[in-house]
């Protein structure tokens, strides 16, 4: 059973925009004072959420023995079939130097294979190897049936707030990484 922090009294200014009453009686962020905007259980379960998959993550890269950046040149590279090493550079948004790198590792653990372009001989294409990815999709089953499975599970109507409440948090992912470092991305939710 999980230990609830106790409530404590925002640490907000009169007046500011936190999505509960000002001055309630609400839990903030872990034990800190902040002053992060409160937002109930939701917020508490989008955070695990989050702390959850990349632990998740972890646990699929340490299974396939690679590090994170690895990790996501393979989801590409699965999702994909086969990339250039231009077009994994773009995705993972790294250097060409480092793209190589990242292949060249790849392919010493036999989780891709570099060939020739069907189409331009003078490129290669990186191609997943399909032993890693059974392996993957082994290791991602638990959670993706899973997901599916609650998925199915609920009322029609239940999904469609699920999905709708979903993508308006997306929206505001979206937004604060069009804003960059800076955070003058637009981040407040559609009505």
């Amino acid at each position: 059973m999980a230990v609830m922090a106790e409530p404590r009294k925002s640490p907000l200014p009169a007046g500011a925009p936190s999505g509960a009453p000002t001055g309630a009686v609400q839990p903030l962020v872990g034990d800190n004072d902040i002053g992060l905007p409160y937002s109930g259980e939701i917020g508490t379960q989008l955070r695990e959420f989050v702390v959850l998959s990349r632990a998740f993550e972890r646990q699929v890269g340490q299974a396939l023995a690679v590090n994170p950046t690895d990790l996501s040149a393979m989801e590409h590279l699965i999702t994909a079939g086969s990339l250039t090493p231009s077009e994994l550079s773009r995705r993972l948004d790294i250097s060409t130097a480092a793209t190589t790198l990242v292949v060249d590792r790849l392919v010493a653990l036999g989780h891709a294979r570099r060939e020739a372009h069907t189409s331009d001989r003078r490129k290669v294409v990186v191609l997943p190897a399909a032993k890693s990815v059974e392996k993957a999709v082994g290791a991602l089953m638990p959670v993706i049936g899973g997901v599916a499975t609650v998925t199915r599970d609920l009322p029609a109507e239940e999904r469609e707030v699920i999905a709708a409440f979903l993508s308006r948090v997306l929206d505001v992912y979206r937004g604060a990484l069009a804003g960059g470092a800076d955070g003058d991305g637009d981040t407040a939710p559609r009505s």
